[in-house]
């Protein structure tokens, strides 16, 4: 009897075992929605390599079925769905919803100390690590990663910006959040469209252009109706990659560990460098392919210190002080940090 119960524990052992390997084994797919096209500059020198990056980390257990150009959900509704669980992960720009991120704009706010997004990607992620506050903004899903665009300049159709004067009531697109008070404070009549719908906009003169970095240019063809660059650091925008959080805590923790190996702050500057510090040149081979015109006129310091008078440093302590009454006291505190931050 008691060899015979031996056997039988013995079988069931090695069926628990058997059971396990074999699920171990088994892919898991994850859904991505992501409002960006298959061929934009984004999607092929970051989204692809990071999945396969992710990918190569689990050693082929996770595979990342990716919905581009809204398919799956369109670009608003981002966030829902993957709180809902319609989407495992998104592709999530933050200027959607404002003050939903509060504390994360910080790094949206206008003439920063920032030139290039791989650098304010790196804040970026190390302000969520270090303050609890803006932890709590993503409290309803797992971020996989944060990352900032490269510094917005402004972009117009029939007439170029060269001084403050002539930014004075022309209606542009800008992506939402602290942006918005920027081009107001500017005299700009600010103009909330989702990046898809732009190129319409611009074409038929619903907007006489756009606050914009390059990457967009691209992914969206905004060069083919749009003439005239006018070249200075007004603002950036950030994005995040996020995991609803049902999905994230059904996988094994291995598969946790290597997907934040391909992810956090290394993940964070990735996105940052690839989808956007890299993007100039590819929209100006486009241009040049497209036999397109492209004006370009870099302002100068003086003219560019005049923005920053009206619609930089004020704008800070604004945002403070809106924060503050609010209830979050560590306003001060980010913006410090932010700017030591990207100083060193």
């Amino acid at each position: 009897m008691k060899k015979r119960n031996s056997f039988t524990s013995a079988a069931f052992v090695a069926f628990a075992l058997l059971a396990s390997a074999q699920s171990s084994g088994q892919v898991i797919t994850l859904t991505l929605t992501d409002q960006n096209p298959q061929n934009a500059w984004g999607s092929v020198h970051a989204m692809e390599p990071w999945v396969k990056k992710v990918e190569q980390a689990t050693r082929g257990r996770v595979k990342i079925q990716v919905y581009y150009s809204q398919t799956l959900s369109k670009g608003p509704d981002a966030y829902n769905s993957v709180k809902s669980g319609v989407a495992d992960i998104c592709w999530c720009f933050h200027g959607y919803w404002a003050e939903m991120t509060p504390l994360s704009d910080v790094i949206t706010l206008p003439f920063l100390p920032l030139s290039k997004a791989e650098k304010g990607s790196e804040v970026l992620w190390k302000l969520y690590e270090k303050f609890p506050a803006i932890q709590r903004e993503y409290r309803d899903v797992v971020p996989l990663m944060l990352w900032t665009s490269d510094p917005y300049f402004v972009i117009t159709t029939k007439k170029q910006v060269k001084t403050l004067e002539d930014i004075k009531g022309m209606k542009l697109r800008v992506p939402g959040g602290p942006p918005t008070a920027t081009l107001k404070a500017l005299g700009a009549i600010p103009v909330l469209i989702p990046m898809p719908d732009n190129y319409m906009s611009l074409d038929k003169g619903t907007i006489d252009g756009m606050a914009s970095p390059w990457e967009p240019l691209h992914g969206f063809r905004i060069y083919e109706v749009v003439k005239y660059y006018t070249m200075l650091p007004m603002f950036s925008v950030y994005f995040s990659m996020s995991m609803n959080k049902q999905k994230w805590d059904s996988l094994p923790k291995d598969i946790q560990q290597a997907i934040m190996s391909a992810s956090g702050l290394e993940g964070s500057k990735f996105w940052g460098r690839n989808f956007f510090d890299t993007a100039e040149q590819g929209v100006r081979d486009l241009i040049k392919k497209s036999n397109k015109e492209i004006v370009r006129y870099d302002m100068p310091a003086k003219e560019v210190e005049r923005w920053r008078k009206i619609a930089g440093e004020p704008l800070w302590n604004e945002w403070v002080k809106r924060m503050e009454a609010r209830g979050r006291p560590e306003a001060r505190q980010i913006l410090n940090t932010t700017l030591e931050l990207l100083r060193k």
